[in-house]
C-alpha cells in the first residue's frame, strides 16, 4: 500500500504530521519508529494518530491589496479631518481624564453643601463679602444648573460613551468569538496550563458543559467559556451612570418647586406656589389643581415632644370636583398628576377662644424667637382700652404655647395663671374674664415638587447596583488540544485567578483515564 503524501502546511508541535489523503483517514496502524539511545538499544514504539481533517493551508502567494484612492486626496486638511474623530475618541476615553472629571464634579457637589443655594444677591454679599463675586459669576449659587457643573457632566458623559465605544464593545466582540488553538506550545503559554495523559478531549468537553461552560469542539481542538455577562457588565455600568447624570440634569433644569404654609381649613392653587428651576421646565395640567387642608394634627411622645404630624388634603379640579384625597405625613407624600406634595413643617396660626360666654373669637398667633431646637408661639387678648386709663400700653392676657396640646396663660401683670388643653374645654378666670380655649389651629408646612428626572435617577441607581454586582463575575476561557493520547489544556480568566486554577484542577481530576487509547481517540 502506497504511503499518502504529507500535508506540508500542517504544523502541530509535539505531534506527528497528519495525512490528508482520503484513503488513509482511518489508518490507525502503529508505525515503528526507531529511536537510538546511546549505542543501539531496542526500538521504542510510538502511536501516531491521524485525525479526520486539518486546517486549510495558508495561501503563500497572496499579495497585499493596494488601496484605491478616489478624488484628489484633499491634502493635509482633509487628512486631519479624517483623523480628528479618532483622536477625539482616544482622548475622551482616557481613564485619567475621566477620573479627573469625576473628582471635579465631586468637589463641586461638596462645595454646594457649604454654599447656600438659591438665595438673593444681597444674602451672598452680606455673608461672603470677600468672595461673593466668585460665587455669583460662575453660578455657584445655583450649582446644579451652573455652566461649569453642566459642562463637566456633559464631558464625563462623553468620556463614558467614548470608553464604551472604543474599549468595552470591542472586548465583548472578541470574547464572543470562537477561537481555537492548534498548537500545544501556545496553550502552554496561557495563565493556567496542564496536560492529561491517556485522556479524551470529548470527555473533557462533557465535564466542562456540566459546570456551566459553553463548549465548542472542532476536530482535535476545544474552546469553552463562561461568564460572558461579566464582560457585558461594564457597558451596563456606563449606561447606568449616563441614566443617573441625565436624570439629575433634567431634575436640575426641568423641575418646579415651591413651599407654602397653609392653616387648617384654607386652600391654595398649585400653580400659584411652584416656580421653574431651569430652562427645561414645562408646566403640567395638574398645576390648575386646588389643594384644601381639611385637618392638621400631631402626635406626641410620652415626654411631650412632637413625634409626627399629619395633614388631611383634598385635591379639586377646575370644576370643583374632588379628584384625590390623602392624609400625608413625613416620609409619606401625596403623588398626583406628576406632582409630589411633602409634609415638611408645622406651625400654629390661630387660637379659637370664648370670653365670658361670647365668641368664639380667633386670635392671631405669632412665631417667637427660637429657643434652641424648640418652637415657641404667642398670642395676646386685650382686656381694656389704653385711652381710658391714660396708660401707654394696652393691658391684656398673654398666651404662650410650644405645640397644639397645651396653652399657658398670664394675666395683665405678666403673672402665671394656669395651663389649659384645647380639648378640655375647661374655663379659666384671668383678671375677671372667663376664658375657654376652644381650639388651637395648626399650620401645615408643605413642599411641592414636579420632578421628571426622579424615575430616571432611580432606574439608573437600580441598574448601577445590578450591573456592578454582575461585573464581579469572572469571564473564564479554556482551550484544549488532543495531542496523541494526551490532552493539553490551558485557560485564563479576568478575575479570581486562584479560584479558577483550583476549579480547573478539580475538573481535570474528573476526566476519566482511557484504558485503550487507540479506540478512544477515533474522532
Amino acid at each position: 500500500m502506497a504511503v499518502p503524501a504529507l500535508n506540508p502546511y500542517r504544523t502541530l508541535l509535539k505531534s506527528p504530521p497528519l495525512y490528508t489523503s482520503s484513503a488513509c483517514r482511518n489508518y490507525h496502524s502503529a508505525l515503528q519508529i526507531r529511536c537510538a539511545k546511546g549505542g543501539g538499544t531496542k526500538p521504542k514504539k510510538k502511536k501516531i494518530v491521524f485525525f479526520d481533517q486539518s486546517p486549510p493551508p495558508p495561501v503563500l502567494d497572496e499579495k497585499p491589496k493596494k488601496k484605491i484612492s478616489s478624488g484628489n486626496g484633499g491634502g493635509p486638511i482633509w487628512g486631519f479631518v479624517k483623523r480628528a474623530p479618532r483622536k477625539a475618541l482616544a482622548l475622551l476615553a482616557n481613564l485619567p481624564l475621566a477620573l479627573g472629571e469625576m473628582g471635579a464634579l465631586a468637589s463641586l457637589m461638596a462645595l454646594a453643601t457649604f454654599i447656600e443655594q438659591d438665595e438673593s444677591k444681597e444674602f451672598y454679599m452680606n455673608k461672603y463679602p470677600a468672595f461673593w463675586r466668585w460665587i455669583l459669576i460662575p453660578g455657584f449659587d445655583h450649582m446644579w444648573v451652573s455652566p461649569v457643573f453642566l459642562g463637566l457632566v456633559i464631558l464625563l458623559a462623553s468620556s463614558l460613551m467614548a470608553c464604551t465605544y472604543t474599549t468595552q464593545i470591542p472586548l465583548v466582540k472578541v470574547a464572543r468569538r470562537w477561537s481555537f488553538m492548534h498548537s500545544a506550545d501556545t496553550i502552554k503559554k496561557l495563565e493556567f496550563s496542564d496536560s492529561l495523559a491517556d485522556a479524551s478531549i470529548q470527555d473533557l468537553g462533557t465535564i466542562l458543559m456540566g459546570k456551566g461552560y459553553e463548549v465548542f469542539l472542532k476536530g482535535p481542538s476545544l474552546y469553552a467559556f463562561k461568564g460572558l455577562a461579566g464582560r457585558l457588565a461594564p457597558i451596563g455600568v456606563h449606561l447606568a451612570m449616563l441614566l443617573i447624570m441625565g436624570g439629575a440634569t433634567w431634575t436640575a433644569g426641568g423641575s418646579y418647586k415651591g413651599a407654602i404654609k397653609v392653616p387648617q381649613g384654607l386652600n391654595f392653587v398649585v400653580g400659584d406656589v411652584v416656580q421653574p428651576t431651569g430652562f427645561l421646565a414645562t408646566p403640567l395640567d395638574s398645576f390648575n389643581t386646588e389643594v384644601h387642608v381639611n385637618r392638621f394634627y400631631m402626635e406626641y411622645y410620652e415626654s411631650g415632644e412632637v413625634s409626627q404630624f399629619y395633614t388631611d388634603l383634598s385635591l379639586f379640579d377646575l370644576n370643583g370636583n374632588e379628584v384625590f384625597r390623602k392624609t400625608i405625613k413625613v416620609n409619606d407624600p401625596l403623588r398626583y398628576g406628576g406632582l409630589t406634595i411633602y409634609q415638611t413643617d408645622w406651625g400654629i396660626s390661630a387660637l379659637q377662644i370664648t370670653r365670658n360666654g361670647e365668641g368664639p373669637f380667633n386670635l392671631a398667633v405669632a412665631r417667637l424667637a427660637k429657643s434652641g431646637d424648640n418652637k415657641m408661639y404667642g398670642s395676646f387678648l386685650p382686656t381694656g382700652d389704653a385711652s381710658d386709663s391714660g396708660a401707654t400700653k394696652v393691658k391684656g392676657i398673654s398666651m404662650l404655647m410650644r405645640d397644639l396640646q397645651s396653652i399657658v396663660l398670664y394675666d395683665e401683670e405678666g403673672k402665671f395663671v394656669g395651663v389649659r388643653r384645647p380639648s378640655s374645654k375647661l374655663p379659666i378666670e384671668v383678671n375677671g374674664n372667663q376664658i375657654v380655649i376652644e381650639d388651637a389651629i395648626g399650620t401645615s408646612g408643605l413642599d411641592i415638587k414636579m420632578d421628571p428626572g426622579v424615575p430616571i435617577v432611580y432606574a439608573g441607581f437600580g441598574a448601577l447596583m445590578l450591573t456592578t454586582s454582575i461585573s464581579f463575575l469572572s469571564h473564564s476561557q479554556i482551550w484544549a488540544l488532543q495531542d496523541g493520547s494526551t490532552v493539553v489544556i490551558g485557560g485564563k480568566t479576568n478575575r479570581a485567578k486562584i479560584e479558577f486554577s483550583e476549579e480547573i484542577n478539580r475538573l481535570l481530576d474528573k476526566v476519566p483515564e482511557l484504558v485503550n487509547s487507540d479506540d478512544a481517540l477515533k474522532i
